[in-house]
């Protein structure tokens, strides 16, 4: 009898020698690698992907935000800073507010693929 849980194991030790080879070759750095899950990370935490949706449709300052969200600015403003430290928004200083955008297209091209994923059927 097979066990459910052993199913997606290789049942030879055989191994594609060449294939494994050219893999390697090709792999990503490290430092890549950490990079590209701490943008992961960041996009996991739900307050984040809230932001980040109101970001995609106009720019907005923090108190903005934070009302939008029913959040205070300290709570929103570490969120930013998080976001901003990866490069995911930005921000410019208009008097003494901080408008706050998505850092670029590819933010959005991001997000709105995950949310197709999760959409399609």
């Amino acid at each position: 009898m097979k066990d459910k849980f052993t199913d997606d194991i290789c049942e030879i030790a055989l191994k594609n020698e060449k294939v494994i080879n050219d893999l390697k070759k090709q792999m990503l750095l490290e430092e890549e690698v950490l990079r590209l899950s701490q943008i992961f990370k960041a996009l996991g935490d739900p307050t984040r992907l809230k932001i980040i949706h109101a970001l995609s449709k106009r720019h907005l300052c923090v108190c903005d935000i934070a009302s939008l969200l029913d959040m205070n600015q300290s709570a929103i403003s570490h969120q930013l800073r998080v976001l901003r430290n990866l490069r995911l928004v930005k921000y410019r200083k208009e008097g003494k507010s901080a408008i706050y955008s998505l850092d670029d297209d590819h933010v959005l091209g991001l997000f709105n693929q995950g949310l197709e994923h999760i959409n399609h059927e």
